[in-house]
């Protein structure tokens, strides 16, 4: 069976626009990769109904809402099976603080990228919601000293 989709160069060009910028127009798009504006808006369409585009995002910048620390947990969890994993992915999603939730191979079964307000402010959320968390064994922080954003494969 072949893939329904395969995008082509025309294609890759314009994910790669859009991943940089969402908010460009289709106007916009099809001025810089050699489409009109109708052409450049059906490919669109066509890459948001085949899944390759899966939506908009906003980038918020964490420390100008003054979270200015990022800290990426690795959690063992003390038990084992389904209902531990999943009671324990749905108590971390509703932590505030907790931006992502990645159930990953190796040492530790997730992954947590918090945020807080500082280091205080992190003790405290270790200490009171994830510490307390259903399951939650093993723990190690790792804070952000900086970050680099890159665009992603197509970019």
């Amino acid at each position: 069976m072949t893939d329904p989709f395969a995008p082509d160069a025309t294609d890759i060009a314009i994910l790669k626009l859009l991943a940089r910028n969402a908010e460009l127009s289709a106007a916009e798009v099809g001025r810089a990769v050699g489409l009109t504006q109708p052409a450049a808006w059906r490919r669109i369409r066509r890459l948001k109904e085949s899944g390759a585009i899966a939506g908009r995002r906003v980038v918020v910048d964490r420390a100008a809402l003054g979270f200015g620390v990022t800290v990426f947990l690795g959690i063992r969890l003390a038990a084992r099976g389904r209902p531990a994993l999943e009671d324990f992915e749905r108590a971390a999603a509703a932590v505030p603080e907790v931006q992502t939730v990645q159930h990953v191979l190796g040492r530790f079964d997730y992954r947590l990228r918090i945020v807080a307000r500082d280091i205080p402010d992190f003790e405290r959320i270790l200490r009171r919601r994830i510490m307390t968390l259903p399951g939650v064994g093993q723990v190690e922080a790792n804070v952000v000293l900086s970050e680099e954003r890159r665009p992603g494969p197509l970019g």
